[in-house]
Order: C-alpha cells, then sequence, then structure tokens
C-alpha cells in the first residue's frame, strides 16, 4: 500500500528543490533522511518534514512499520509564483519572479526477498 504526503507552497524554486529530490529517490527512509541531515540547505529541511510526515502516516493510519518504508515516488512540481516589479533604467519597470513548488512524496512497504 502506498502513503503519501504533500507540502505545498514551500518558498524554493521546484529547480533547487529537484536537485535534492534526485538524491534521495528510490531509498529508504532512514537514509533518506540520514543524507538530507547532513546537506546543509533549507531545501534539507523542508524535504526531511515531509518525508517525515509520510512516514508518520503510514506508521498511524496503516500500521507499517518505518523501518521498512522506502520512497516509491517523490516528485518536485511547480506552485504559485509571486510577480514583484523592480525600477529598471529609463522609468521602466523589471519583474522579480519568486518561484516557490510543492513537493510529494510517496512511501511503501519494501518488500522482503
Amino acid at each position: 500500500m502506498e502513503v503519501m504526503a504533500i507540502a505545498r507552497n514551500t518558498g524554493i524554486p521546484s529547480l533547487k528543490m529537484r536537485l535534492l529530490v534526485d538524491t534521495v529517490r528510490g531509498k529508504k527512509v532512514s537514509d533518506a533522511l540520514a543524507i538530507l541531515a547532513f546537506t546543509p540547505t533549507p531545501t534539507a529541511k523542508i524535504l526531511a518534514k515531509v518525508i517525515k510526515s509520510a512516514a508518520a502516516n503510514a506508521e498511524n493510519n496503516y500500521q507499517m512499520y518505518p523501518q521498512n518504508l522506502r520512497i516509491v515516488k517523490i516528485f518536485a512540481d511547480e506552485a504559485r509564483t509571486l510577480r514583484r516589479f523592480r525600477a529598471g533604467p529609463r522609468g521602466r519597470a523589471k519583474p522579480i519572479l519568486k518561484r516557490s513548488s510543492h513537493v510529494t512524496v510517496v512511501v511503501a512497504e519494501q518488500q522482503e526477498a
């Protein structure tokens, strides 16, 4: 059974989020959290929080063991973009795009081989 958790409007662009998402894809939850604990970025904190939430959902709602969980799917999609403007040359306005992202984590129990 697959269990998921979603973090919406994280405030970090999806391109920056995907750099860490690709490193933890397919790993066990404990291994992914260990990797993120030693990654010194704000992105790692948000990603770790979502992974912990998905593991807690699996444990509390479906009585799965957290040590058997593996990240099956994880992806970061684009979210809302705040548009701000700054003064440019010759009286013009230059746009500043403040992007954010949605992070989705899906975990499932690992099959014993």
